[in-house]
């Protein structure tokens, strides 16, 4: 998600642009960059913060009485789709606001990120999300550990098929509204794109966790499924565990393929096709 758009002066009455050239892949010299530390750091307190705030909010609704009660399924979805929403507009110009491996593995599938970045980005992650996640057992311990810490299992009746067909659909939602929102071509010609890349990204979690928080309690993020099981280390955490890593994976895999080498492969095509016959 970050801003990857050099503009230029205008021609022809549109703003012009410039992709920028593929990260490479290792790019050992980010590790002198202070700049790289402190997306780090970045990464890591904002995924922090996404657990604390999505997974009381699951704990605190399940430890309402009344039917009634508590902020609702619903609730719950504008939790993760409003926590989103906030974080990459605080971080994405620090560290690209990515707060997910499985965002992370896109872009850098996409050569958007090198590999040092991805893995760093990965790591920092799951370290925020376990203590994010610790920090609502140390606040709210016995609901914590009575509602089972938040933490995503298949649902009774869904196979582990569904589960995982569940997690990649939902994943490759995400981040094709990630490619979406940061292309470099949308941005250039619309300027005020940028200022709102962060609600539809919010609104894609949102609406994923409306589809499927009764069939998996919605991962489509490792670093989320990851940090809760750690925490709650019971084994219904754990079970079936993989898929809260394989979908998000394949659905970002998916995403970045279908985005950067068939959508924007087939516009540049057509762009060139046009400049070269602009009669037709």
């Amino acid at each position: 998600m970050t801003r990857e758009v050099s503009e230029e002066s205008e021609q022809h009455g549109k703003k012009a642009y410039t992709d920028p050239p593929p990260v490479p892949l290792l790019h050992m010299g980010e590790l002198k960059l202070w700049s790289f530390y402190r997306a780090l750091i970045a990464e890591f307190i904002a995924t922090l913060l996404f657990l604390y705030v999505t997974v009381a909010t699951i704990i605190g609704h399940k430890e309402q009485n009344s039917p009634c009660g508590g902020v609702g399924l619903l609730g719950i979805a504008w939790a993760f789709g409003g926590m989103i929403f906030i974080l990459v507009y605080c971080t994405a110009g620090i560290s690209g606001g990515h707060i997910n491996p499985a965002v992370t593995f896109g872009l850098f599938i996409a050569r958007k990120a090198s590999l040092l970045r991805a893995i760093s980005y990965m790591v920092a992650q799951c370290l925020g999300a376990i203590c994010g996640a610790g920090l609502v057992k140390a606040l709210m311990h016995h609901p914590y550990n009575r509602w089972g810490g938040g933490a995503n299992e298949v649902a009774h009746g869904y196979t582990k098929g569904t589960a995982l067909g569940a997690e990649i659909v939902g994943t490759f939602v995400l981040v094709y509204t990630v490619f979406s929102a940061t292309d470099p071509k949308r941005t250039a010609r619309d300027s005020y794109v940028p200022v709102l890349v962060p609600l539809p990204i919010g609104f894609a979690v949102f609406t994923v966790h409306l589809a499927t928080i009764p069939i998996t309690g919605t991962g489509i993020n490792p670093a989320r499924s990851f940090g809760a099981a750690v925490i709650y280390n019971n084994h219904k955490a754990w079970d079936d565990h993989w898929i809260f890593w394989v979908g998000p994976f394949v659905g970002a895999l998916a995403a970045a393929a279908y985005h950067q080498y068939i959508l924007r492969a087939a516009a540049i095509k057509a762009l060139g096709s046009f400049r070269s016959n602009p009669t037709n």
